[in-house]
């Protein structure tokens, strides 16, 4: 499932356990966003690596160009 929607069920599971003082669904919801942010971060995180060495392979090929 995607991490928007994972977010957006997450928070929709907390609000339900809240209003109906069910604490195991509003720390399932909670426990849902955390995931979503994780995934996030991973995907952010990869994104960043890859950046990185797609820069790296730019500088060596420039090095060997000289």
């Amino acid at each position: 499932m995607d991490k928007h929607f994972d977010d957006l069920g997450g928070k929709a599971k907390e609000a339900y356990g809240k209003a109906a003082g069910d604490r195991s669904t509003e720390a399932e919801g909670k426990v849902d966003q955390a995931k979503a942010s994780a995934k996030d971060t991973a995907d952010k995180a990869k994104d960043k690596a890859e950046e990185a060495v797609e820069n790296i392979g730019e500088k060596i090929k420039n090095v060997f160009k000289r």
